[in-house]
C-alpha cells in the first residue's frame, strides 16, 4: 500500500521535510523523550476540556525496552490507586488463564520489574492494562471519555489497547488473543536480526523495500520483512539468519535511491513481519478472534490502524485487520500523516513512559522549523544558514497548506504525567 499523500502533496515532497538524520537519531530503539514538545502547561485546568478533546488524538504506545514508566506512582496514589489496581488485577486474572501460569501484574508494577524477552507476554499484558487503566482514571475522575476525542491510534501492542478503549472489544475478549501468541513471537527472536534502513534526504520507496524483502526470502535461508515504516525515509527491518545482511548487499541494485542499513543490538519480537508465519501466528490469531465475542460495533471514535494508515475500522472488519496486524508492517508515518491532516491540535500519549511516537512527532516538528527558517532566510535575501547546501531536498517548496507543516504547532500531553500533576479529592 502506498503512503497516502496529504492535501495532494506527493510522498517525496513530504520526505523532503525530514532532515538528513544520523542512524543513532532514528526513533527505533530507545528514542529520546518528549522534551522540547509544546507541552500543556502544568496546572492548566482547561487543557482537557470538551472543546479541546474534540481536536485531540489519543496515541497508545507499544512495547519498548522499558515498560513501567510512572505506573508504580499511579498504583500507589491515594485516589487513583484502587481503580488502577483493579484493572491490573483484572488483567492478571485474564493473563493467568490465557497463559496457564500465575500472573501478578500488581506486584510487577509495584516492584518496577525490568523487561526482558522472557517477560514479553507479561510486559504486553502490563502495557494493555496500564493504558486501559489510564483511560479509566481520565473518565472516572475528570469526566473525559475517550469517545469525545477526534481520533485514536496505537502502535503495535497499543492498537490492541486502542480497540479496547474504543469499545470494540472488552479486555477479557482481546487480551487472551494477544497473549496466546506472545511467547511464540518472543521465541522467534533468537534467530533474528533487526536493522534500520534509511536514506539521507529522498523518500524511501516502500514498495521496493517490500519487493526486495520478498526476493531475499525467496532465495531460501530465512524470512525477512519490514516491521515498521517509521517516516518517509526510514524503515525497521527484521530478518532471520543473515537475511538483513543479504538485503544490505542487494539493495544497491534493487532500490531506486541510495540507502543505508544499520543493524541494531536490541532484538524485538518479530510481530508485523512474515517471520510469524513460522509459528502459524496469523492463522492462530484468526481462529482465536473468530471464537470470541465482540468486534461487532464501530469504534466510539475514528480509530486509525497502523495496518492501513487510515481510519479503517468498521462494525465488521476488526477481526480481519487484527489478523493482518500480526504480519503486516506498522505504517506509523501514514498514521501521523493522517493525524496531521485531520486538524488535530493536541496529541495525548497513553501508556507508561511513551517515547517512540513523541520522538517521531518532535523530530518532524524540528525538521519543519529548520526547513521554514531556511526558506525565510532565502526570501529575505540573507545568507543561507550553514549546511543548507547539503540538504538538496530543501529546494522543494511545499504549499503553505500542507498538513505536515502543522507538526510544530501541535501540543503534546503525556497522560501519566498529567494525571499525577492533578489535584484530586
Amino acid at each position: 500500500m502506498r503512503v497516502r499523500p496529504s492535501n495532494g502533496i506527493r510522498r517525496d515532497a513530504l520526505a523532503g521535510i525530514i532532515r538528513r538524520t544520523r542512524p543513532s537519531e532514528l526513533p527505533a530503539e530507545r528514542p529520546t523523550g518528549p522534551e522540547g514538545h509544546r507541552l500543556i502547561p502544568r496546572g492548566d485546568a482547561g487543557d482537557l476540556s470538551a472543546d479541546r478533546i474534540a481536536t485531540a488524538a489519543f496515541a497508545f504506545r507499544g512495547y519498548d525496552v522499558s515498560n513501567q514508566g510512572r505506573s508504580h506512582e499511579l498504583l500507589g496514589h491515594r485516589a487513583y490507586g484502587p481503580v488502577f489496581r483493579a484493572v491490573l488485577e483484572e488483567a492478571s486474572a485474564i493473563g493467568s488463564e490465557a497463559l496457564g501460569v500465575k500472573l501478578d501484574l500488581v506486584g510487577r508494577v509495584r516492584d518496577r520489574e525490568p523487561s526482558t524477552l522472557a517477560t514479553y507476554a507479561q510486559d504486553a499484558a502490563t502495557i494493555v492494562a496500564v493504558e486501559v487503566a489510564q483511560l479509566r482514571l481520565l473518565e472516572e475522575f475528570f469526566g473525559v471519555p475517550l469517545a469525545r476525542a477526534g481520533l485514536g491510534f496505537g502502535y503495535s501492542v497499543g492498537e490492541v489497547s486502542a480497540l479496547i478503549g474504543a469499545g470494540v472489544y472488552r479486555m477479557d475478549q482481546l487480551l487472551p488473543v494477544l497473549l496466546g501468541f506472545a511467547e511464540d513471537s518472543a521465541a522467534l527472536v533468537a534467530e533474528t536480526t533487526m536493522g534500520i534502513l534509511f536514506t539521507r534526504g529522498p523518500d524511501l520507496p516502500f514498495e521496493e523495500v517490500e519487493r526486495t524483502c520478498r526476493m531475499i526470502s525467496g532465495e531460501g535461508g530465512g524470512l525477512i520483512g519490514p516491521s515498521a515504516f517509521l517516516s518517509p525515509n526510514a524503515a525497521l527491518l527484521i530478518g532471520q539468519g543473515d537475511t538483513v545482511g543479504r538485503f544490505g548487499r542487494a539493495m544497491a541494485g534493487e532500490l531506486s535511491v541510495e540507502a543505508s542499513l544499520r543493524c541494531r543490538p536490541n532484538r524485538w519480537p518479530p510481530l508485523h513481519t512474515p517471520l510469524v508465519w513460522r509459528r502459524s501466528i496469523p492463522n492462530r490469531a484468526a481462529v482465536a478472534l473468530h471464537s470470541v465475542a465482540g468486534g461487532t460495533r464501530e469504534p466510539s471514535l475514528p480509530l486509525v490502524s497502523c495496518v492501513t494508515g487510515e481510519a479503517s475500522y468498521t462494525h465488521w472488519n476488526s477481526r480481519q485487520l487484527l489478523v493482518e496486524w500480526t504480519d503486516h508492517p506498522q505504517r506509523l508515518w501514514d498514521v501521523i500523516d493522517h493525524t496531521l491532516s485531520s486538524g488535530i491540535r493536541l496529541v495525548v500519549h497513553v501508556g507508561p513512559d511513551p517515547t517512540l511516537i513523541p520522538a517521531t512527532f518532535k523530530r518532524l516538528g524540528d525538521n519543519v522549523i529548520e526547513h521554514m527558517r531556511a526558506r525565510r532566510l532565502e526570501r529575505l535575501g540573507r545568507t543561507v544558514i550553514p549546511g543548507l547546501g547539503r540538504h538538496t531536498w530543501l529546494t522543494r517548496m511545499l504549499p503553505a497548506g500542507a498538513s505536515v507543516l502543522r507538526a510544530p504547532f501541535v501540543h503534546h500531553l503525556i497522560l501519566e504525567d498529567w494525571l499525577l500533576e492533578r489535584d484530586v479529592p
